[in-house]
């Protein structure tokens, strides 16, 4: 039965991939009507985090947010099934790569890149990252626990040259690539919770106090990387164009905290402008300081 059940899984994804846009967000809004009104998934969840990160908002305005969360959370589960057996040419139609500057000239300066982006828009569609550098691009991921799903969307991963690698083995894989002196472009999300014996830094994040990891700026320290952040900006459904923006180009000399509170305010003010991109969903702030 698993097996038929992965088979029909894999028949869907070809589907979707195939099937034009109006097939697809049809089936978006049918599954917003699904998640919001019918099964009410984990909306407890999503408008806890809402009033706790706007309470200037009114109760419409939270559940006008709400709605418009909902609505493109039901279009980032479909374009995510959809991607795995996508071809190259549909995705470069979904993403447009629009800025490659920046890393090209860190290229040319022997740099290496930590680029950060977080649950915000669609981040699977970071898949398309190697055409904007020439570095290796190394995807941090956090494996799932059903192994058919787990190899699915590492293929999906690696299909532009990218290379997925586990959170577990990160940091030798990095080391690697240096001694190696081969220039890196390190992928991570940067805004994920980290375990309640793994969290070593508090701050103020959405008007909340929040856990973060260090991970990133570890990374950026132990190479003198720079620091660049990417987003994802969803111009209209089925659209999104790669956004990026060079926080540090060197960071051997940053202070403690310095990397990290820089792009979480990047990432506050883009949820801010449009906080319907944002993962909600998600029980970010479970754990309390």
């Amino acid at each position: 039965m698993k097996q038929i059940g992965a088979y029909l899984f894999i028949a869907l994804s070809w589907l979707l991939s195939k099937s034009p846009e109006f097939i697809l967000y049809g089936l978006a809004d049918f599954l917003y009507v699904v998640l919001y009104y019918i099964i009410g998934y984990r909306k407890k969840v999503v408008f806890k985090n809402l009033r706790n990160s706007f309470p200037e908002k009114s109760d419409k305005e939270i559940n006008n947010i709400a709605k418009k969360f909902f609505h493109h959370l039901g279009d980032t589960f479909i374009e995510n099934i959809a991607l795995i057996t996508m071809s190259k040419k549909r995705i470069l139609k979904l993403v447009k790569i629009e800025e490659g500057d920046i890393a090209k000239e860190l290229y040319k300066k022997n740099k290496n890149i930590i680029a950060v982006t977080g649950h915000y828009g669609n981040w699977e569609v970071f898949l398309a990252l190697p055409l904007l550098s020439p570095h290796q691009v190394l995807g941090v991921y956090k494996p799932l626990n059903n192994r058919f799903f787990d190899k699915l969307f590492y293929n999906m991963r690696e299909k532009f040259g990218a290379v997925p690698v586990t959170m577990h083995n990160s940091y030798k894989t990095v080391l690697e690539y240096k001694r190696n002196n081969k220039l890196i472009l390190l992928g991570l999300i940067a805004d994920q919770r980290p375990h309640k014996k793994e969290g070593n830094y508090w701050t103020t994040f959405l008007n909340q106090e929040t856990n973060v990891f260090l991970g990133p700026e570890k990374f950026a320290k132990k190479l003198n990387a720079a620091v660049m952040f990417l987003y994802l900006e969803k111009v209209k459904r089925g659209k999104y164009i790669f956004k990026s923006s060079l926080l540090f180009e060197d960071t051997a000399n940053c202070t403690d905290n310095e990397i990290t509170d820089t792009y979480l305010r990047f990432l506050e003010k883009l949820i801010i402008d449009k906080p319907e991109l944002y993962l909600w969903s998600h029980n970010r702030w479970k754990f309390k300081k």
